[in-house]
């Protein structure tokens, strides 16, 4: 991980094409701005691993069910 310090209305740059800029800091909460291509998906870590949690979920389901019709059951 690269840490880095950053005051308001300072940025970085990833990829040469997302970049992260802090708009705000009010006590312990940063408020930023994330400009990226409309192909590049962005989440709230919380709403990414619910995603990802609700995907596997789904995918098992999947692969129990076709196991099932695979052994005739």
């Amino acid at each position: 991980m690269l840490a880095l310090s950053r005051k308001k209305n300072e940025a970085i740059v990833i990829n040469n094409n997302i970049e992260i800029t802090i708009l705000e800091v009010k006590g312990e909460q940063v408020k930023i701005g994330i400009a990226a291509p409309k192909e590049v998906p962005i989440y709230r870590k919380e709403v990414y691993l619910q995603i990802q949690n609700a995907t596997r979920e789904a995918v098992d389901a999947e692969g129990m069910e076709a196991l099932k019709n695979l052994l005739g059951g």
